[in-house]
């Protein structure tokens, strides 16, 4: 169930940072895997965001 959520999640927002803040991972290599993207496409993801 807490992939199925996150994979949603970014789908939908298409943020990396949002799914890493509400699974509660503190590094982006943990996240990358939920929604099944690759990790170069998810810092690129995390660098765009600002927090």
């Amino acid at each position: 169930m807490r992939r199925t959520k996150a994979t949603r999640i970014y789908r939908k927002t298409k943020n990396l940072r949002v799914v890493q803040l509400l699974l509660g991972h503190p590094k982006l290599k943990s996240t990358v895997r939920y929604p099944g993207i690759e990790v170069e496409d998810a810092l690129d993801i995390a660098e765009q965001t600002e927090i």
